[in-house]
């Protein structure tokens, strides 16, 4: 019998998690790696929560419940980030709905976007956002996919000077616009840079996360999973002999470790349906991390499969 994504999690007690809200103000849990934001210092665990395609459930009171469990799963094991778009439809009140259902809980890291050709339209579709999220402000707001982003990027700028952001970046994804990402990066003062990373795409490796470094601009990883179409590629063959010396359990857990093992990475933001992915998830960022002679042989056993 195949087990769905969805009804695994309803397999795992629903109801069972989401009364957890009032323990998610809680510190930190021990053994969870952090990495500091560049531009203040401040830590933030290196695994996140990305919302594209799984979080877009439309008003599905079943699915909408589901997501609250796995961000209730992700608080409780000490997750922060939780990144989403105006591309991402339904995603957004999604999230809202999470967040109600869990009482807003204090560690949360927002991170939107704003993605819209019109720049005079960028202030109304960060306010529907935040109506959206039910957030006093967003912790991050980035420039999706660098969309009209010489009209964007001053004006949240101005939203950050006067205290109605914290921080502010750009995003590309699947490979694209890595040139314009890295004059933006050489030429604008932005805290965060997101761009794909994952162990078949490390094109940033060139330029993008060097430049971070040498920039103090914290960089998000996103497609860790190429949407699962390389957990699916994968999950079929044998996991390598030496897996424990990568810190690792499963081939999720083995492609985390390869990524977060960057100095240069801040956070990844792997999304998922289920309970039992995001608590593997965060397990990655615990533990062992990947030295640099082993993170060549994770790369040449993956390209051989």
């Amino acid at each position: 019998m195949t087990i769905t994504r969805r009804a695994t999690v309803q397999g795992l007690g629903i109801g069972a998690l989401l009364p957890l809200a009032p323990r998610l103000a809680l510190g930190q849990p021990t053994g969870i790696l952090t990495r500091p934001i560049p531009s203040t210092g401040e830590p933030i665990p290196v695994v996140g929560l990305g919302t594209w395609i799984t979080f877009n459930v439309g008003d599905d009171p079943v699915l909408m419940e589901e997501c609250a469990a796995v961000m209730a799963a992700f608080f409780e094991g000490g997750g922060r980030m939780i990144d989403s778009s105006p591309m991402y439809s339904s995603s957004q009140p999604t999230i809202g709905y999470g967040l109600r259902k869990l009482g807003y809980p204090e560690r949360l890291f927002s991170a939107e976007k704003v993605w819209i050709s019109d720049a005079g339209q960028g202030g109304a579709q960060i306010e529907a956002s935040r109506a959206y999220w039910g957030v006093d402000k967003f912790d991050l707001m980035q420039v999706h996919n660098l969309v009209s982003w010489e009209e964007h990027l001053p004006a949240l700028l101005e939203l950050k000077a006067a205290g109605q952001l914290r921080y502010v970046g750009i995003t590309t994804s699947e490979g694209r616009r890595h040139r314009e990402i890295e004059r933006v990066m050489a030429s604008q003062p932005i805290d965060f840079v997101q761009a794909t990373y994952n162990i078949l795409d490390r094109e940033i490796e060139e330029r993008i996360l060097p430049l971070a470094r040498e920039k103090g601009i914290a960089v998000i990883a996103n497609r860790p999973f190429r949407e699962g179409d390389l957990i699916r590629q994968i999950e079929d063959e044998p996991l390598p002999e030496w897996l424990a010396e990568a810190g690792a359990r499963n081939w999720a857990q083995f492609l985390l470790k390869f990524i977060i093992s960057h100095p240069a990475v801040t956070c990844v933001i792997p999304a998922t349906t289920r309970v039992d992915h995001v608590r593997e998830n965060l397990e990655a960022a615990g533990g062992i991390l990947p030295h640099e002679k082993l993170r060549r042989r994770m790369i040449d056993y993956v390209e051989a499969l």
